[in-house]
């Protein structure tokens, strides 16, 4: 492939990868804003009825109300799906553009590995970190918040020095960002979609609403409203080596990103 076309194939494909990920966190925080907006008018209502939230936009006003019963068929509920998988998906392409079929992977002043065992390498870490995520989720460790935000910071924070020590000090800070991306879309696809279907399923049977199914597709989507500013700070840390990736204390400011990240996730979703 000459440099010009994959100039222009990086270029293509970046522009549809920053697109979806607008659409997909954009979409992520306007309904964790309006559950928030939910649970406040659900406290202050005294006569029962369903809560709404009111909004001005576009020369109009739109208002929403919470439901706990299915009033139209399953075929009309709208889903929020496709951001997330497009965004993964051209992720994934531009991961192999940038660094698995180029030299970006591997610095020989790290690590001496060949291209094939840090590719599987980086395969590796997606995978495993997603299956050690989903199992903490569900065990005793992901019933207290604080537990496991610990857990998970000591992990990733494990994670990155580890990628640190093996790859391309670019793409340790990438490969991080992948695998919260990696996470974040797995929630989507294998753990609230399919929460989802069920929901709709036991409604439009008109089966008693299950509020523990709400709540495990709350919980996974709220983890990633905590890891989609992280995910963007490491994204374009490419474009500052100097204070991130390159600068001597890489480690320690990937993890101070990570908590920034989830700082500044917390003030979005109180807002």
């Amino acid at each position: 492939m000459s440099s010009f076309v994959r100039e222009w194939l990086n270029l293509a494909v970046r522009w549809f990868h920053v697109f979806a990920g607008i659409l997909w966190v954009g979409q992520t925080y306007y309904f964790t804003w309006l559950d928030g907006q939910f649970h406040k008018a659900e406290k202050n209502a005294a006569d029962g009825k369903p809560a709404a939230v009111w909004m001005v936009h576009s020369g109009g006003f739109y208002t929403v109300e919470k439901q706990k019963s299915l009033a139209v068929a399953p075929a009309q509920v709208r889903w929020f799906r496709w951001e997330a998988l497009f965004t993964w998906l051209s992720g994934v392409v531009l991961l192999v553009l940038i660094y698995y079929a180029s030299s970006g992977l591997v610095d020989p002043d790290v690590a001496n590995i060949s291209q094939g065992r840090a590719i599987a390498t980086g395969v590796a870490v997606l995978v495993v970190g997603w299956v050690l995520y989903d199992f903490a989720v569900r065990s005793p460790l992901g019933k207290s918040e604080p537990v496991f935000a610990v857990f998970a910071l000591a992990i990733t924070g494990a994670i990155a020095w580890g990628l640190l020590h093996v790859f391309s000090a670019r793409a340790a800070y990438l490969h991080v960002g992948a695998l919260f991306g990696t996470i974040m879309t797995l929630n989507v696809w294998m753990r609230i979609l399919p929460t989802q279907r069920k929901m709709i399923a036991s409604a439009a049977a008109g089966a008693p609403f299950d509020a523990d199914l709400s709540g495990q597709a709350k919980l996974r989507s709220k983890h990633n409203t905590f890891m989609a500013v992280p995910v963007v700070f490491l994204m374009i840390s490419n474009h500052f080596p100097v204070a991130t990736y390159g600068n001597t204390y890489s480690w320690e400011i990937l993890v101070a990103l990570i908590l920034a990240g989830w700082g500044a996730a917390k003030l979005v979703r109180s807002a």
